[in-house]
């Protein structure tokens, strides 16, 4: 079972000089351009309720101005709410004092800026080391510990560098590293990615992911980009001018939109790159598991098709069709064999749709989906690829 890590009940956040007074027209249900023309108030945040889950990436996205990077200021309070709840490990964050307040920044989270946020007067190792330092380590403790994580993310021997000797792609790993050094728990990575090149921050993703296998943190990440959120994210919160419009996973985002505004985001998605096998398949169509012929005829005659995928105890070990097992069934008590079943490739539930497109298309039947332990756990067809991939053009063409 997923174990909540941080939680956000009815979170608002009105920008202005007496937010307070303004906050009965915001529950009356009032609109931002309303308020805003009446009060001089903005409107940053609407009744926000998350829940993230420790060690996942929790992606929050939306487009300028939806209040993404206000959201992610509250988890840490740089920015404070009007109303609403924060617990961070079943801490009331509201509650904290100034002194407990420091030492959560310091110790609880870490943040990655946009603009890398490095100080230009010190060195790429003193940068690293910063946060340790300010919590008070020695400088031996601190020094040995900046190196490991700046031959973690790369850039061992750039260590006597500054900032300005570096690339933008570098910059972030400093960054990168320097957020990782404190052995915080919580990640936030407010458009992280966002200044570097594609390929640049393509790469940068890779080492994310990576990262994230090994680190086990809680990371979450803003960005406008639903490519990256796709790619990155456990799960993806989307917020449209303050409010959140849809929660879910990838899968449930894109097969599954909301409202027209999350439909606009995943339209031009490229789904064969950002769906696994595993959110597509169908259950197998049939399953054969007797030992000898006669049994499996008796078996595939139960069946709808003309063919079953052959599972013993060994796991999954090819295709068996009716024909072949009716040329044997002369000697029914002969025993299943290899010489009755052909081989067919299996795929796992974990691969990209886009990398078994080909062999999908090239099989002569649904190719078996079977999990590292040889468990048949479903099947891939030409017809499920041609449903999903065409499934965005299909609504679109519904709704003209």
């Amino acid at each position: 079972m997923p174990e909540p890590l941080i939680q956000i009940e009815g979170l608002y956040k009105l920008f202005g000089k007496n937010p307070k007074s303004v906050m009965s027209m915001v529950h009356e249900g009032r609109s931002k351009d309303d308020i805003l023309a009446e009060t001089g108030h903005t409107l940053g945040l609407k009744d926000i309720n998350l829940t993230i889950n420790k060690g996942e990436i929790f992606v929050i996205m939306g487009l300028s101005g939806s209040g993404k990077s206000t959201l992610i200021r509250h988890f840490n309070r740089l920015i404070d709410p009007t109303e609403g709840v924060i617990r961070v490990d079943n801490i009331d964050v509201m509650k904290l004092s100034p002194k407990e307040l420091e030492e959560f920044r310091r110790y609880k989270m870490s943040m990655v800026f946009q603009r890398f946020g490095l100080m230009p007067h010190r060195t790429v190792l003193e940068n690293v080391g910063y946060g340790l330092a300010v919590q008070g380590q020695s400088k031996a403790a601190w020094t040995a510990k900046a190196t490991e994580w700046l031959e973690t993310v790369g850039l061992a021997g750039y260590e006597a560098q500054y900032p300005s000797q570096l690339s933008g792609g570098q910059q972030q790993r400093v960054g990168l590293a320097r957020a990782l050094c404190t052995d915080a728990e919580i990640l936030l990575m407010d458009e992280a990615f966002s200044a570097l090149d594609p390929l640049i921050r393509s790469e940068m993703q890779d080492q994310l992911i990576e990262l994230q296998g090994k680190l086990h943190k809680t990371i979450i990440f803003i960005t406008h980009d639903l490519d990256e959120a796709l790619r990155l994210g456990d799960r993806i919160a989307i917020l449209k001018d303050g409010e959140m419009v849809q929660q879910g996973t990838p899968e449930d985002i894109l097969l599954n939109p909301a409202d027209d505004y999350v439909e606009a985001f995943v339209k031009d998605v490229n789904r064969a790159r950002a769906l696994t096998v595993e959110t597509v398949m169908k259950p197998p169509s049939g399953r054969i598991t007797a030992d000898t012929i006669a049994e499996a005829l008796v078996q595939m005659k139960a069946l709808k098709g003309n063919h079953g995928y052959y599972v013993n105890d060994d796991g999954y070990q090819g295709i068996v069709t009716l024909d072949a097992l009716e040329a044997c069934s002369d000697d029914g008590s002969q025993q299943m064999s290899a010489d009755i079943w052909q081989e067919l490739p299996a795929i796992s539930p974990d691969a990209m749709l886009e990398s078994v497109i080909p062999e999908t298309l090239e099989a002569d039947y649904p190719l078996p989906v079977v999990d590292e332990e040889g468990n048949l756990k479903g099947e891939l067809s030409r017809h499920n690829i041609a449903e999903i991939l065409g499934g965005a053009e299909k609504h679109v063409e519904e709704k003209i």
